[in-house]
Order: structure tokens, then C-alpha cells, then sequence
């Protein structure tokens, strides 16, 4: 983190650098060359014509530099020398700035053409002092991008230490989100991962522990009727109900994986609802909903609701598709309020009530839906 840190310091100095570069580069381009036009402008409003006699040229010449400051001389066209002021200043070879013994030289020519050189003595570059700007400059740009650059990296921080404290097995690790950028929505996304992960192990955790109880009962049963001699029947009973056990424990967490359905087709949810009640001595009521998904899936979710409104049911049991939903009902009081979400958890109470409703929720949200308790019916909603 200490590398991409001086990464990106040193990134934005020499950004900053390189762009005060290039703006004193053009800054110094188009100076020069206006210069050379402001010049000409003030030589011909204020000197007198090319005809005018030596002694006017020279007054006029003597009261530009007065203004202005610096050393003047003006030639004819053919390179007579028609005035000075200040020092002397060598003949003209062509326009623009030139280098000089005693500092730079602009040369002009005027539109009659005259030829008029300038130079100013004062103002000479001082190369210790442009140094001295020049170290001024990249100082203030490096404290003004040190708290920039050092807010982002501890952001990158923290968002580091966060992952790896996930790493160690500390699945409570979140990060501070701060700002609206691209690091805080990557800090967000981090955060609803590591819930993701902790909602899966604690899950699992809690699966594992409640199928290791629940395994015990069957188990028992069996050691005993193996000890008892008693009848095969009850015998296999008891293993058929092991046996559906370990597939709803199994179903359960292949479900919780991150993957796509084995198999996806069109299916009639009420034909489908049909078939399964009819095991029930039941009738399916309502209109054809035509479904993409697993149809085993289905199937599951339907019996597993009709199994549940058997056992803990008042007769008689409705089971109705309508609109986008399947609905079974019964005629008993129904779940109170305060127990209408957690009857979807695995293994929720000693009545009975293991993972067949949990496999119903689950089943739905895999192909997009929802399931839910209201009293005495259970709804899935399809999208």
C-alpha cells in the first residue's frame, strides 16, 4: 500500500509539474510574440516620419526609452543607424528576440521600414531567483497534494486491513464508507460481501448443528429397534425418514451456492400443483401460470407446502394459482404474527418443523420469487 501510495504522490507532482511547464512554455510563446507587435505599435505612434530630420528621431527616441525604461536604437531600412539611447546596441539581422552580450534584444521592423532594437538592462533573468521560484512552487504543490493523495491511500487502508481481517476468519470485518466515489462504492460492496459470508457461515453453522440433533432421533430409534428385534417395518421407516433428512440437508446447501439452475423449462405451475395435491386427495384451484425454471425444483416447493398444511393444518386444505401466485391454505388458526418470518428458518421449533419450508423460500427466490407466511396460508409470489 506504501508503493501505490508514492505511486500516486509522485503521479500528481508530476502532473502539476509538467502543466506549469507547458503553460510557461506557451505563456512565454505567445508573450514573445506579441511583444513584438506591441512594439511596433507604440515606435509608430510615437516616432516621427522616415523623413523627419535626425534631431526629431533622436528627441522622439530619447522620450520612448524615458517612459519605457530601456535602451533604444533606431536604423533606416538599409541599416543607417538614425538614433541611440543608452547603450549602443548592435544593427539589426532580423526580427524577433535575439541573444545579446548584455541580455536579450527585440528587434522590430516598422512598416516604413525602419528598424528599431530594444533592450532592458534591469531586468535581466537572475537564474538563482527562478530557481528559487521554481523550488517555491514544486513545495507548495507537494503540501497541497500530501493531504489529497494521503486521504485516498488511508481509505485504501482500511479497506485493506478490512479484507484481510476477513481472511483470518473475523467475518464481522467491515470498513467505514466515506465519500461517493469508486473507493466507497468498492467499500460497499466489500461490506455487503462480508454480511453475504457471514449470513452463509453462520447458516451453515447453525444447519450443521440443528441436522447433528436431529439425526440423533431416527438414529436412536433404529439402534434401538435393531436391539428390541422389533418389526422391519418400523425399522425402514425410520430410515426413510433419515433418508429425507440428509436430502433436505443436502438440498439445502447446494441451493445456498452461488450457481444457475441444473435445468430450466417452461412449466405449468398449476398442472404442476395438480399432480401434487392429487397425492393429497386434494384439488388444485385457479388458472395456468407458465413458469421458466427447474421443474423438480417446483415440484419440491409444492409438496413441501402441502406436506406442511397436512401436518400442522385444520382441514380443509386450499391450494390455489392465481395471478402470479400459488397460495395453500387451511382452516386452523395460524401463524401468529411474530413468528411468520422465523417458521422460514431451518429446524425452528421442536414441532416438527425442519428445513421443508426453508427449501420452499429458498426454491422461490432462485427463480426470482418469494414465500411468505399470512396466518393460516403460505404464498409464493412469482415475479
Amino acid at each position: 500500500m506504501r508503493r501505490l501510495y508514492l505511486r500516486i504522490y509522485f503521479a500528481i507532482l508530476a502532473s502539476l509539474a509538467v502543466f506549469a511547464l507547458a503553460a510557461g512554455i506557451l505563456w512565454r510563446t505567445f508573450a514573445d510574440s506579441g511583444a513584438e507587435e506591441v512594439a511596433a505599435i507604440i515606435a509608430r505612434n510615437v516616432l516621427p516620419p522616415p523623413g523627419a530630420s535626425a534631431t526629431e528621431q533622436q528627441a522622439a527616441l530619447e522620450k520612448l526609452a524615458r517612459d519605457v525604461r530601456v535602451d533604444l536604437a533606431l536604423f533606416a531600412e538599409d541599416g543607417t543607424r538614425l538614433g541611440t539611447v543608452g547603450e549602443r546596441l548592435p544593427r539589426p539581422e532580423r526580427e524577433g528576440w535575439q541573444r545579446g552580450r548584455r541580455g536579450p534584444l527585440l528587434t522590430t521592423q516598422l512598416a516604413d521600414g525602419r528598424w528599431l532594437v530594444a533592450r532592458v538592462p534591469h531586468h535581466r533573468p537572475r537564474p538563482v531567483f527562478g530557481l528559487f521560484t521554481l523550488a517555491l512552487i514544486l513545495i507548495a504543490i507537494g503540501v497541497g497534494a500530501y493531504p489529497v493523495v494521503r486521504r485516498l491511500t488511508m481509505r485504501l487502508e482500511r479497506l485493506q486491513q478490512g479484507v484481510e481481517a476477513l481472511g483470518t476468519g473475523e467475518l464481522s470485518a467491515r470498513v467505514k464508507v466515506e465519500g461517493k466515489d469508486e473507493v466507497a462504492r468498492l467499500a460497499e460492496s466489500f461490506n455487503r460481501a462480508a454480511a453475504r459470508i457471514e449470513e452463509l457461515v453462520t447458516a451453515h453453522k447453525t444447519l450443521l448443528a440443528n441436522t447433528s440433533h436431529e439425526l440423533r432421533t431416527p438414529l436412536a430409534r433404529i439402534r434401538m429397534a435393531l436391539e428390541l428385534g422389533k418389526d422391519r417395518s418400523e425399522i425402514e421407516r425410520d430410515i426413510a425418514e433419515l433418508d429425507a433428512l440428509i436430502d433436505e440437508v443436502l438440498l439445502a446447501s447446494r441451493l445456498d451456492a452461488v450457481q444457475p439452475l441444473d435445468a430450466t423449462e417452461e412449466v405449468d405451475l398449476l398442472a404442476l400443483a395438480a399432480e401434487e395435491a392429487a397425492r393429497y386427495e386434494l384439488e388444485a384451484q385457479g388458472e395456468p401460470l407458465l413458469l421458466r425454471g427447474d421443474p423438480r425444483l417446483l415440484r419440491r416447493l409444492v409438496r413441501n407446502l402441502l406436506e406442511n398444511a397436512k401436518r400442522h393444518g385444520v382441514p380443509p386444505i386450499e391450494v390455489l394459482v392465481k395471478g402470479r401466485e400459488l397460495r395453500v391454505c387451511d382452516h386452523g388458526p395460524g401463524v401468529p404474527p411474530a413468528e411468520r418470518e422465523r417458521v422460514f428458518e431451518p429446524f425452528y421449533s421442536k414441532k416438527g418443523v425442519g428445513l421443508g419450508l426453508t427449501l420452499v423460500r429458498q426454491i422461490a427466490r432462485r427463480h426470482g420469487g418469494e414465500a411468505m407466511c399470512e396466518g393460516n396460508c403460505f404464498v409464493v409470489r412469482f415475479p
